[in-house]
Formats: C-alpha cells, structure tokens, sequence
C-alpha cells in the first residue's frame, strides 16, 4: 500500500485497499494532487508546480529552503533550455544569487546551472552539466517534491 500511494498508482491503491481491507494512510484526493505537480515538473512547467505545492501547503516550501532553492534551479534549467537567455539572466539575479549568498551548496549549484549559458544549441556541454538538462534533472526534482508533500502529511 505505501508503495502504491508513495509512487501515484491512485486506482492500484484504492483497489488494494478495498480488496485487502487495508485503511489508507492518505486521502486518495492527495495522490492525485502530488501527481499533477509530479506531471507539471516532468514536462517543465515548474510556475504550475510551485502554485499546486502551494495550494496543497503553503508550508512546505516556507519550511524547505533547500527544495524551493531547487524548484528555482529548475525554473532557471527550463529558461535556459527555452532559450530565453535574457530572461534567464534576470530571473537567476533577483530570485537565485540572494540564496547563493545564503549557502555554500547553492551557490555551486547556481554556478553549475549558469555554465549552461555559456553553450549554445550547437555546441555540447561538458558532461558536468549536462545532466542538468537532462529528463532525470526533471525527475530527481519532481521525486524531492514528492518526498516533501509525504513528509508534510507525515507520510515518510
């Protein structure tokens, strides 16, 4: 059952639970909600994501500095990848450079994210960074996104 309502399977978990008859330990209402936000991360649109993890619990990205940093990252990887360097520039100033500032850890990553910019579509980066723009970059962030709106429900 906790794999079924950890990975999103609502349908498995609802017919898990009515055949078995196991209590489930979350609402089913919430598998759907951490999947859209799941979805929203896998195709980019990480504005979308941040809004439904708000919706869901203000609190999770107030108490999380490290995942809405890496939320921001993405935002900042998906401008990039859309070629919107100006934009990209902006956004990395005014939302990213003051955590930079905050810690050690973000701002390599924020240098390691910006190095991105200094490779066009023709040219390929190093293989340093170019897991950042790979779908798994995607995934690893929609996974820690997860793991924080479990963790709010007190569902490790």
């Amino acid at each position: 059952m906790d794999y079924l309502v950890i990975e999103g399977y609502r349908s498995a978990a609802e017919e898990f639970s009515s055949e078995a008859g196991v209590i489930p330990p979350v609402d089913f209402e919430s598998i759907e909600s951490r999947m859209v936000i799941r979805e929203a991360l896998q195709r980019g649109d990480v504005e979308e994501a941040i809004t439904r993890v708000n919706d869901l619990n203000p609190e999770i990205l107030d108490t999380n500095p490290a995942l809405y940093f890496r939320l921001q990252q993405q935002r900042l990887i998906e401008l990039i990848r859309q070629s919107r360097i100006a934009e990209a520039l902006q956004f990395a100033q005014d939302e990213l450079a003051p955590r930079g500032e905050e810690s050690p850890e973000f701002l390599a990553e924020l240098e390691r994210t910006m190095a991105l910019l200094a490779f066009d579509s023709t040219s390929s980066p190093p293989p340093a960074i170019t897991d950042l723009l790979s779908p798994a970059q995607r995934m690893k962030t929609a996974g820690e996104v997860n793991a924080a709106i479990l963790e709010s429900f007190s569902q490790g």
